[in-house]
This record gives structure tokens, sequence and C-alpha cells, in this order.
């Protein structure tokens, strides 16, 4: 099974210099982004089956990757502004 990768930048290339710049500048964005990226890691790890849990755990995960990659882009969005 072919793992994808999520990390932010893969997921949003034309924030680029913005993620750079808000992980640099904005505490609460790099928290943010931290969190996710360590999410994601976890949900590799979970596809790849080098850590198995049940189905519900597996998406419980995804859900909060999602909320947390559309957090981060609302805020990517806002520094455009």
């Amino acid at each position: 099974m072919t793992i994808e990768h999520h990390d932010l930048v893969h997921e949003l290339p034309e924030f680029r210099d913005a993620i750079h710049e808000l992980k640099v500048k904005d505490a609460h964005f790099a928290r943010l982004f931290d969190e996710y990226h360590d999410i994601t890691k976890e949900v590799e790890r979970m596809q790849a089956e080098i850590e198995p849990v049940a189905t519900r755990v597996e998406e419980d995960y995804k859900l909060k990757r999602l909320q947390l990659k559309d957090e981060l882009y609302a805020m990517l969005r806002a520094s455009r502004n």
C-alpha cells in the first residue's frame, strides 16, 4: 500500500513562504503546525500498519488532522491580507 504524505507544504504549496514566516513569527501557528505534523506521522504509521489500531481510531486522527489543516489554512489566508 502506498502511503500518501500530507505535510502542510505539500498540501498547500502556494503558501510555502507564508508557512515559514508564520512558524517563525506566530507561536500559536507554530504549535498547531507541530501538532498537525505529529498527527500526520501517527496516521502514516497507522496506514503502514507499523502501529495497528482500530479503523475508528485512525479515522479520529484523520478528522483531527483535517480540523488542524482547516485552522492553519484560515490563518495562512488571513496572513495574506
